[in-house]
């Protein structure tokens, strides 16, 4: 389970591209030269990764803001 997100929310949902459902994986997110680790959804078969929008309009806005002010 994310730390940040409840995935769950999004459990059935498929993928784009293969049609597949999303499964649960670590993805490493890259911003302005730093990396971190994020339980997301991801597709099994083309890795494509889904992220929610309450992950990318509330936390990783705050992790933006937080690594453009250093």
């Amino acid at each position: 389970m994310s730390q940040y997100v409840d995935l769950s929310d999004y459990e059935g949902w498929e993928c784009a591209d293969c049609g597949i459902p999303l499964a649960p994986g670590k993805v490493d997110i890259s911003y302005l030269g730093n990396s971190f680790p994020v339980e997301l959804l991801q597709c099994p078969q083309c890795g494509l990764v889904f992220i929610p929008e309450e992950l990318a309009l509330g936390k990783m806005n705050e992790v933006e803001k937080a690594l453009e002010d250093k």
